[in-house]
């Protein structure tokens, strides 16, 4: 039994295709496909339900599994314990973000550049998916950590997270849609902001399910006592922006008004309390598995630090300088 047919073995499991596998492995399918049979063979059993569209384990393979899972990790932890005395940082990240999270506040491409070029022998893995599935694929140790959009003020259980982006939602329009006019009837009231249930009739462009803000969206409609008319679904914010733009619905997600109207757009803010959009940095309670995930967990949260501060440095000038042109007019 070689190690190398274990790690062939756990990563068919954890892709549930043997071309993914291979591919991930960057060796050709057929010795993936070998490696593994040749494993089945020594042990007596298929481990590999190999007859649906997907790969699946079998109940030997389940059994298997953990001791694989065992060996893997303690052959790192010997590498990881070697390493120490060198100072070089080897392993696997996996970093997953919810769409649109990943450009507000710092940018991804940049950090996983700069991380590699520190430690070229640390593979880095990037996954885009809905909050729901990574939240799942943390607890199941297939991500490290992941930029989740929450629904919650509580993680889930077996999850720590911390937020870094809390922003009121808007309803965003193209200009001339009437909404437009009956948020301004009610900013003259005395409960400015658009009231939720103005929705309730008009058809939505929203994120797809599973991510936060649809999450979000959801749950105040209910707690408003309608029921979201989402007409449009798009995972990309900039899309949901531009259907808007093209008259085909009310999109709703954070954006101040000066962000919806460099758009040609209208964000009409919700009466208070109105839903919010929150990202957050999430990952398992007991912490990313080896140095590499650790270091590249306070390298994640440094960066994320540093936008925020660049964001409230940016907010601070433009206060100062629109406090400064008042006084110098009064």
């Amino acid at each position: 039994m070689e190690l190398r047919q274990l790690r062939y073995f756990l990563t068919v499991v954890e892709e549930a295709n043997f071309t993914r596998a291979a591919a991930r492995l960057h060796v050709a399918q057929p010795g993936v496909s070998a490696q593994v049979r040749q494993l089945e063979r020594e042990l007596g059993q298929r481990l590999l339900d190999r007859s649906g569209r997907t790969v699946t384990v079998t109940e030997a393979g389940a059994a298997v599994l953990p001791y694989a899972r065992a060996a893997l990790a303690a052959v790192e932890g010997m590498r990881q314990t070697a390493d120490e005395f060198t100072g070089l940082l080897r392993g696997r990240v996996t970093l997953g973000v919810v769409s649109g999270s990943a450009t507000g506040v710092f940018g991804v491409a940049e950090l996983l550049a700069d991380f590699h070029d520190e430690h070229p022998h640390v593979e880095i893995a990037l996954a885009e998916d809905t909050s729901e599935r990574m939240l799942a694929a943390l607890r199941a140790g297939e991500l490290d950590v992941a930029l989740v959009g929450p629904t919650t003020d509580a993680p889930p259980q077996g999850i720590l997270w911390d937020i870094v982006v809390d922003e009121p939602l808007a309803a965003v329009v193209a200009e001339g849609d009437p909404l437009i006019a009956y948020a301004e009837r009610h900013a003259a009231g005395s409960a400015p902001g658009l009231p939720l249930t103005a929705l309730a009739d008009r058809p939505l462009i929203s994120l797809p399910r599973g991510t936060g803000l649809r999450a979000v969206l959801e749950r105040a409609c209910a707690q408003a006592g309608f029921t979201p008319r989402v007409a449009f679904e798009a995972a990309a914010p900039d899309l949901v922006a531009q259907l808007a733009a093209r008259g085909l619905g009310v999109a709703v997600f954070p954006a101040t008004e000066t962000e919806a109207a460099e758009l040609g757009l209208r964000a009409l803010p919700f009466a208070e309390p109105g839903p919010r959009g929150r990202i957050a940095l999430a990952r398992r309670a007991d912490g990313p598995q080896g140095p590499a995930a650790h270091a590249f967990l306070t390298r994640l949260q440094e960066a994320l630090a540093d936008g925020l501060a660049a964001e409230g440095s940016l907010a601070d000038a433009s206060t100062t300088g629109a406090k400064g042109r008042d006084d110098s007019g009064s």
